[in-house]
């Protein structure tokens, strides 16, 4: 692979987020992957960036992790400055960051409702603007969204499915305000249930089996691993997405994985 520059992923340090950094650099790309080395609001994801540093190291991956807040400007400065600093061309970045506890309107009081927004929604918005401006002035590069099937609404998850529905348009608004700056922005949706990660791991208080007690799974026969999607946002980097702008991805089962229970099954 030719040397087309660093991939920032947020929320990295644990979960999906490790998974998509952990793949990417084992493609090849150089990876430099921020988060929080303490658990998040309703979530498991507690990490060591020095273990991450030398379990990378071990491997020889050009992976490189950080403790970063994702709602921090100068802190997400400070990563994009880093992969420059370090690999000299920024490629891409994956807003993966989020934290998800549930509720309704009712039971979510205001100061949680504003850290999910701030998070989910806030914290791509800061890591774009201070990396996009970097991908015009270098002729082009790459932004992947993490979404929800929740953009849609989902029951009890109001403050989550506000911040990923607004996620879905923020994309859609970026690929049309970029798109002559050559920067391809796309959303992909984690889909089938059942996966295993901080967060929905942290709303069933990390029983595996309540969280796949009445998940679809995938068409493969087994539930989505944190792989599965990295292997999408692994597409949308390369040369072979190179036209590809604006669009959603469902990664798992379904389209914005509106139906519960595939047709065959009961």
């Amino acid at each position: 692979m030719a040397d087309l520059g660093a991939i920032i992923v947020s929320g990295a340090t644990f979960g999906i987020g490790l998974d998509i950094a952990r793949l990417l650099a084992r493609r090849g790309w150089p990876v430099v992957a921020f988060g929080l080395e303490a658990a998040p609001v309703s979530s498991l994801a507690e990490a060591s960036v020095a273990a991450l540093n030398a379990e990378a190291e071990a491997e020889g991956l050009p992976l490189f992790f950080m403790a970063a807040d994702v709602t921090d400007e100068a802190q997400v400065a400070g990563v994009v400055a880093t992969a420059l600093e370090r690999h000299g061309h920024l490629h891409g970045i994956v807003n993966n960051a989020a934290i998800g506890p549930l509720g309704t309107i009712l039971d979510t009081p205001p100061a949680l409702w504003e850290a999910i927004q701030r998070v989910n929604l806030m914290g791509p918005y800061l890591l774009c603007r201070a990396a996009i401006p970097v991908m015009a002035k270098q002729g082009g590069g790459r932004v992947v969204n993490v979404g929800s099937g929740a953009g849609w609404g989902k029951p009890n998850m109001a403050a989550y499915a506000t911040s990923k529905g607004g996620l879905i348009a923020l994309g859609a608004a970026m690929a049309l305000d970029h798109f002559a700056d050559g920067i391809a922005v796309n959303t992909v949706i984690p889909g089938g249930g059942g996966i295993k990660a901080g967060m929905s791991m942290g709303r069933v208080g990390g029983d595996l089996s309540k969280l796949r007690a009445k998940a679809v799974g995938t068409v493969a026969g087994r539930y989505m691993e944190g792989e599965d999607l990295a292997r999408a946002i692994a597409f949308l980097m390369s040369e072979d997405a190179a036209a590809i702008s604006g669009t959603i991805i469902d990664v798992g089962c379904f389209a914005h994985q509106g139906s519960s229970t595939p047709l065959g099954k009961s």
